[in-house]
């Protein structure tokens, strides 16, 4: 860890909120429960557009699903960022410490990107696509749900490291 990083850390746990995080028997876990449902909403409304992409429910037109889900996961972002920034404030310098805690966080980041190319290159063309997607969105969608199942597996695992 950089000296800055450390810093910074340091700085985070010394935090009013942090040691509130800490020191109140019901507030971690209540953040923490929090954390969770608003994950299990996300990961689920990926997980079933992935699903969909990938052949799944193809009575479904792929971009009115996506106009149904994208809220929802939206939604549960505003949840699932700030419930772990407070986790994270409990204890950064462990997480930071923590190679559980950083694959975690490289998981996402790389979900994100995968994300992110879906929507600015296959996705586009979701209105034209026969009744199987093509084999670039398939990709896509498989790289999506392993990803989001190597974060939930991450997720668990840091509780043992």
């Amino acid at each position: 860890m950089t000296p800055v990083l450390g810093d910074a850390a340091k700085l985070a746990a010394s935090l009013p909120l942090a040691q509130a995080m800490r020191e109140h028997a019901w507030l971690y876990p209540a953040v923490e429960t929090l954390h969770i449902v608003g994950f299990a909403v996300l990961v689920g409304a990926v997980a079933m557009f992935d699903l969909r992409v990938l052949g799944f429910g193809r009575q479904l037109p792929v971009k009115a699903l996506a106009r149904h889900l994208l809220p929802w996961s939206v939604g549960s972002m505003l949840l699932v960022v700030p419930t772990g920034l407070l986790l994270f404030v409990a204890d950064p310098l462990a997480l930071l410490a923590n190679r559980v805690f950083l694959l975690k966080l490289g998981l996402v980041a790389v979900a994100g990107l995968n994300a992110l190319a879906f929507h600015a290159g296959p996705y586009r063309q979701a209105d034209g696509w026969p009744p199987r997607a093509p084999a670039r969105a398939m990709l896509h969608a498989l790289l999506s749900l392993g990803l989001w199942i190597a974060v939930i597996a991450c997720g668990r695992l840091l509780a043992y490291f």
